[in-house]
């Protein structure tokens, strides 16, 4: 029987869902221990990682066609609202534009967008939508978490939560069809045209779980 979008997909995260590692920060928000220092270096992190992956979305874009060149299409503009999100949220925390831009980001926070470079350049286009559908799921469910936190334990608004609202709801995300539609149909195509690597997809969602995990570990401090 021939491989749907949906076999490989389930395989994916099979194979590397579980990369990111235990996150040992995203609990401590969650029960409003954290100090809010951890917020504001979230949000600055996060000014880098956003502009930097945009930019790799939009390469990806350019060496894709059909379904796919739409996937990084709608990733890349997702970014720019992201970016505008982060507004709210850095005024939540205290900072201020002088704030972000002084900021010299963290080494272990930026791999991560140093990786999604890296496979703008290097990858097959399809077999980073694969790898991304992995990390969106686990992105995704730390968003949610947070955006529930901040609100009940910190006291933010809504407007401030907006960032983390924006992506709990990511493509691959179970709740966005329009988002999921994209996905599988980036992912038919691949298989469709012979050019998706399963083994590949593998190791680049593997990659990014571990770099996800870096970032975390970088925001709470350690590195």
């Amino acid at each position: 029987m021939a491989r749907t979008a949906q076999d490989v997909l389930a395989a994916a995260v099979r194979e590397a869902g579980a990369g990111a590692g235990d996150n040992r920060l995203v609990p401590l928000i969650a029960d409003g221990v954290a100090p809010r220092s951890v917020l504001a270096a979230f949000t600055l992190e996060q000014h880098h990682v956003i502009a930097a992956d945009r930019v790799s979305y939009r390469h990806l874009a350019g060496r894709s066609a059909g379904a796919t060149a739409a996937f990084f299409t709608a990733l890349a503009d997702g970014e720019d609202t992201a970016l505008a999100l982060l507004d709210p949220l850095a005024a939540a925390c205290g900072l201020d534009d002088a704030a972000v831009r002084g900021h010299e980001p963290a080494l272990a926070c930026q791999a991560y967008p140093a990786c999604t470079a890296w496979l703008a350049l290097q990858a097959e286009p399809v077999d980073v939508v694969v790898a991304l559908s992995v990390n969106f799921a686990t992105w995704g469910g730390y968003c949610g978490v947070l955006g529930r936190a901040l609100r009940a334990r910190y006291g933010f608004s809504d407007e401030a939560c907006g960032f983390f609202d924006f992506f709990a709801r990511s493509p691959g995300e179970e709740g966005d069809a329009d988002a999921d539609a994209l996905v599988r149909a980036a992912v038919e195509e691949g298989l469709g045209s012979g050019v998706l690597s399963e083994r590949l997809a593998w190791r680049y969602a593997r990659l990014l779980q571990g770099f996800e995990g870096m970032f975390w570990e970088g925001v709470g401090g350690g590195g």
